[in-house]
């Protein structure tokens, strides 16, 4: 059990039976009265986002997540299919469950799903990704006016801004926590 002063940014706890992740926290000890803690709380399932106060004395239960180390094998009609990459076990999970993940899922990428009472609720994808550029307009020689980036479509579907020198058929690395491009992939 998580007592107040334990209480930090991404803690992830169980509230009436929903992982939570913790998004925000402010400890407040008063001139006068019991320290306290202003808590903003995430649901791990829903995405519904909910404030809670709690007092110096009560505790938190922790949530009994799972990570498994797991590898994205394809996607066929909106349902994502990945193998677990001990067991060799299969898992689905829908469009909505990958959520933004979905713009960086190449094949065969290894990566971790978090799983609650044996059910996928979150992807952990790796720091960074190469993926083909399929579409962006042409990159012209000393055209730096423009601020040095275009709009690119990823075979994947994802939309980067990548420097001008970039061209259609490219590989480039790309980091999943910022959607950014970071540099040409060495292929």
């Amino acid at each position: 059990m998580y007592e107040i002063n334990d209480i930090r940014k991404n803690l992830k706890v169980e509230i009436d039976g929903d992982p939570y992740i913790v998004v925000d926290h402010q400890f407040v000890k008063p001139g006068k009265g019991n320290a306290f803690s202003r808590t903003r709380l995430k649901n791990m399932i829903t995405g519904n986002v909910l404030d809670r106060t709690y007092k110096s004395g009560e505790k938190l239960k922790p949530a009994k997540l799972e990570e498994h180390p797991m590898q994205f094998l394809y996607e066929q009609d909106n349902v994502y299919h990945f193998m677990n990459r001990e067991t060799y076990e299969q898992i689905e999970m829908n469009e909505s469950q990958v959520d933004k993940a979905k713009d960086y899922l190449i094949e065969n990428l290894n990566l971790d799903i978090l799983l609650f009472n044996n059910q996928p609720i979150a992807i952990n994808l790796p720091t960074f990704v190469e993926l083909r550029v399929v579409e962006t307009e042409p990159g012209f020689k000393g055209d730096t006016v423009s601020g040095g980036g275009k709009p690119a479509i990823m075979h994947t579907g994802a939309k980067i801004q990548v420097p001008i020198f970039v061209n259609s058929e490219d590989w480039i690395v790309v980091d999943t926590r910022t959607g950014q491009y970071v540099e040409r992939a060495k292929k």
